[in-house]
């Protein structure tokens, strides 16, 4: 047992130096955080979003490498002497905790797009360490900081800014505080016409209401506000996904159920986009239950959703078959599930559906039945609450049949062919929308190279300057037609 100990302290002692960040691995970590703050500073020069965007792209593989020290190093390295403490200060270093082995001092004034970008990295870093109350502080006075800025180059950074200032404060639980400054923000950027900014903020308004049930709220900031057309995907899939659930909670089932499907088209399919898609996927199951449409089984068995959709699973094969009991049953033991989904109220309304798909079905296969069969089969409480409800099935087309009121049974009527109905060119319609509308989207969302026209009117230009030139030669008498042909050979 003595030989052991030293082996475990030995183990022990290794662990701690694979714990420790590795020389090169800091270094290339720097060098890309310096490459990146070029990028911004290029951009800003150039007038090119798209690098800074591309420095925005490389903050997912920046993130899972940065830590406090390679922070503090890249503040010493970047700022002028005298600036950057207040980010050191946030993430617990001081001017003597950082490497001097180096420069520390910029030689020249740092730009406000590459400061932000830097406070940006310095907010990711507090959300990964889990340093809640220092992050809200510090995005408080970062977005104080952009409200003074007003520079059309720092749009998309300052969007990733607002994303984490409102994510600092919902982790706290506070995330009504910060709809002062959401709102103040919408407005300035619908009127600088900030495209980033004004769909980062809008999504976030909608989460904030749609958080607390405000739902008449978020319903009146959607119809005085204007989305931006040109939004990336990822906002645009968010933006849908609220709005099909505002339109859920209203009745508008049709109108949800067209907001969610273009929500997960426009969500990335990867892994890392599985809690949105399945987040979506189970609010679109239960809004095509309650239009009377059964989900395809085919979603049930996708590898990202196959585990988290196992109760709306149920759900689904309670309200096909009609069984009340089983619905029940089902709703009672995943109600905790269904109400952190925020789904709980919607599959409430759902009992109804499956009441109305056990008459559909009896109306199928009897041509006549009696009230009191009904109330058994269904589990209603009286013959007087069968009545009503296959009266109110009649009523709304889901069943084509009659009452005997006096002697207490439903007579089925013949079937009628649907396509003598209008029911077929409504399906056509309803392709033939989603096909224009997925065109139409994706012609949108089409770009082009810059500038490309410019160039082919500039050598359309020489080509017709050329050809005066020829032309004028030839009136002259300078330039035979036939020695000009033969000079082009020589060329």
């Amino acid at each position: 047992m003595a030989s052991e100990a030293p082996k475990k302290i030995e183990d022990v002692e290794m662990g701690d130096v694979d714990d420790a960040p590795k020389p090169d691995a800091a270094a290339s970590v720097l060098a890309d955080i310096k490459q990146n703050i070029a990028l911004v500073e290029k951009a800003v020069s150039n007038l090119e979003p798209r690098l800074t965007l591309r420095a925005l792209r490389n903050l997912s593989s920046l993130r899972k490498r940065l830590n406090a020290d390679i922070l503090a190093q890249a503040v010493q390295e970047v700022y002028p002497s005298g600036q950057g403490s207040h980010i050191l200060q946030a993430i617990g270093k001081g001017s003597e905790d950082v490497s001097m082995d180096v420069d520390s001092s910029a030689s020249k004034e740092i730009v406000a797009e590459a400061d932000v970008y830097v406070q940006l990295l310095t907010q990711i870093h507090l959300l990964d360490t889990q340093q809640i109350a220092a992050g809200a502080d510090f995005s408080t006075a970062l977005v104080e900081q952009l409200r003074s800025l007003n520079r059309r180059s720092l749009d998309q950074i300052a969007a990733r800014v607002y994303f984490y200032y409102a994510r600092f404060f919902e982790l706290e639980g506070k995330l009504t505080e910060t709809r002062t400054a959401l709102l103040a923000a919408q407005r300035t950027a619908t009127l600088r016409h900030d495209t980033d900014i004004q769909a980062t903020v809008l999504t976030l308004l909608l989460r904030s209401y749609l958080a607390e049930s405000a739902y008449e709220q978020a319903d009146k900031l959607v119809a005085k506000t204007t989305f931006p057309e040109h939004a990336s995907n990822n906002l645009v899939a968010r933006y849908l996904y609220y709005l099909g659930r505002i339109r859920a909670i209203q009745l508008d089932y049709t109108g949800a159920h067209g907001h969610l499907v273009g929500a997960v088209r426009k969500a990335p399919q990867i892994p890392n986009a599985a809690g949105f898609l399945q987040a979506a996927q189970k609010l679109s199951i239960v809004v095509q239950l309650l239009m009377g449409d059964i989900p395809e089984r085919a979603l049930f068995r996708e590898p990202m959703l196959e585990k988290a959709l196992i109760p709306y699973l149920d759900i689904v094969r309670a309200v096909r078959v009609g069984d009340l009991n089983l619905f029940e049953e089902t709703t009672k033991k995943y109600a905790e599930g269904f109400k952190k989904d925020g789904n709980y109220s919607l599959i409430g309304r759902l009992r109804n559906n499956v009441i109305k798909t056990g008459i559909r079905s009896m109306s199928l296969s009897y041509s006549r039945i009696s009230l009191r069969d009904i109330c058994v089969r269904l589990h209603l409480d009286s013959e007087e609450s069968a009545e009503y409800i296959v009266a109110k099935a009649i009523r709304d087309g889901v069943i084509e049949a009659t009452i005997n009121h006096e002697k207490g049974y439903m007579q089925s009527l013949s079937s009628t062919d649907v396509y003598a109905t209008l029911e077929p060119m409504q399906a056509f319609h309803d392709r033939i929308k989603f096909s224009m509308q997925l065109r139409n989207g994706s012609v949108k969302a089409m770009r082009y190279p810059m500038n490309a026209d410019k160039k082919d009117k500039e050598e359309a230009e020489k080509v017709r300057e050329r050809e005066k030139e020829l032309a004028s030669e030839i009136e002259n008498g300078g330039l035979d037609e036939d020695d000009d042909a033969g000079a082009d050979m020589f060329e």
